[in-house]
């Protein structure tokens, strides 16, 4: 638990510092092919949930995320969970009660605790205050059609470990591909096989941050899938519409444009 504690806080001050600890170009990421991305892109319920247990054995010894609403757990857009694994999942926290005056045993209405840290950053919009793709040339045409790259970034964050470390200021620094600089002062925080899914799934590094990235994903936009529908019926509703538009358009203009002037 120490262990997880310690790395954790790393982390807080490396993704909070959003590359300021190292100076340089910015890190390769990875474009990864999400279950979600694309108009029609759906969430992952089983990934969500093992992204979900990723956060809650490695990550939220420190990180919270007080925007999300445990009770949001049982979504049929989001993991999905059965409404007593979620009372029984609540219970893993504590909240502060006002009217009691301490902790209790978090509810199922109660948000995820806040960051144990101070230095801790929330990742309840993380996914979405990092951008993994820019430019060229600062054009964003990268964005257009890869996306804003948050959970990619995440993902490369990870997993773009080196081995390769150095010492400087009585700092230990690590070598990372993906952070801006090349070098960052948190430690590797997954070693895979740290957690065993229910599913059977395997436990690498690689899918365990894949994982973890698109349930931070949800996490800081759970209610995308409702987003692209609303969006698909706007595109269908605006093209029927301009369809008729040019037939009323034809039809009201057809007696004169039909006459020949002298």
């Amino acid at each position: 638990m120490f262990k997880k504690i310690a790395i954790s806080a790393v982390t807080a001050l490396t993704l909070s510092a959003g590359g300021a600890m190292a100076a340089g170009g910015a890190g390769h990421v990875e474009d990864i092919d999400f279950s979600f991305e694309g108009p029609f892109g759906t969430f992952d319920q089983n990934q969500l949930q093992r992204g979900l247990k990723v956060y809650t054995e490695v990550c939220s010894a420190c990180h919270g995320m007080k925007y999300v609403p445990i009770r949001t757990l049982t979504s049929e857009n989001g993991p999905g969970m059965p409404a007593d694994q979620v009372r029984a999942y609540a219970e893993r926290f504590e909240v502060f009660d006002e009217e009691l005056d301490d902790f209790r045993a978090a509810r199922p209405v109660d948000h995820f605790p806040e960051s144990a840290l101070e230095t801790a950053p929330d990742l309840s919009l993380m996914a979405k205050a990092r951008a993994g793709f820019h430019g060229p040339y600062g054009t964003g045409l990268a964005q257009l059609f890869k996306g804003m790259g948050g959970p990619e970034y995440i993902y490369s964050l990870l997993t773009g470990y080196t081995g390769e470390q150095k010492e400087e200021a009585g700092t230990i620094y690590y070598e990372n591909t993906a952070f801006p600089g090349g070098w960052i002062a948190m430690a590797p925080p997954l070693y895979g096989d740290d957690v065993e899914f229910n599913d059977g799934h395997e436990a690498t590094i690689e899918s365990q941050s894949e994982d973890v990235a698109a349930f931070l994903m949800w996490a800081a936009e759970p209610t995308m899938m409702a987003r692209k529908q609303a969006g698909l019926t706007g595109v269908i509703f605006l093209t029927v519409l301009t369809v008729l538009l040019y037939l009323t358009n034809k039809r009201i203009w057809a007696p004169i444009k039909g006459k020949k002037t002298a």
